[in-house]
């Protein structure tokens, strides 16, 4: 993906958008090359969060927490204040949300055309399948 050049950048995905991607966790792999900061942000309760990213293996520099995404997306904004800070999201609220709260908006669909991410049902990594069972326990 095309970063404009500088990797001083913070992505926020909204969930609905990560939940576009087949894989997420490779998607925050490949984000964190280029980004300095990755996050999720949602208006859906913490745990939800959580569990998706859990489950997908994926490691967030920030998280939304109980609060609206234009508040999160505020708070990170003044939290990390890199060159850039992109929203990826899935339509035109998320569009209008980004530009509520200055930030550059990308669609899903051109994020993943752009990164060569593939689209589709979130498929949970090899290594997590087995995750219920946990091998910490005695």
């Amino acid at each position: 993906m095309d970063s404009g050049g500088s990797s001083d950048m913070t992505l926020a995905f909204d969930l609905d958008a990560l939940k576009e991607l087949a894989y997420p966790d490779r998607v925050f792999q490949d984000a964190r090359q280029w980004s300095e900061y990755v996050g999720v942000v949602s208006e859906q309760p913490t745990y939800v969060v959580t569990n998706f990213t859990r489950k997908h293996r994926i490691r967030q520099d920030f998280f939304s927490g109980p609060r609206s995404r234009a508040e999160s997306l505020e708070n990170v904004k003044r939290q990390f204040g890199t060159e850039r800070h992109v929203f990826v999201g899935t339509g035109d609220e998320d569009a209008d949300l980004a530009e509520e709260v200055d930030w550059e908006y990308l669609a899903v669909e051109d994020a993943a055309e752009a990164a060569d991410w593939e689209l589709g049902e979130p498929e949970v990594p090899e290594d997590a399948a087995g995750d219920d069972e946990r091998d910490d326990w005695p």
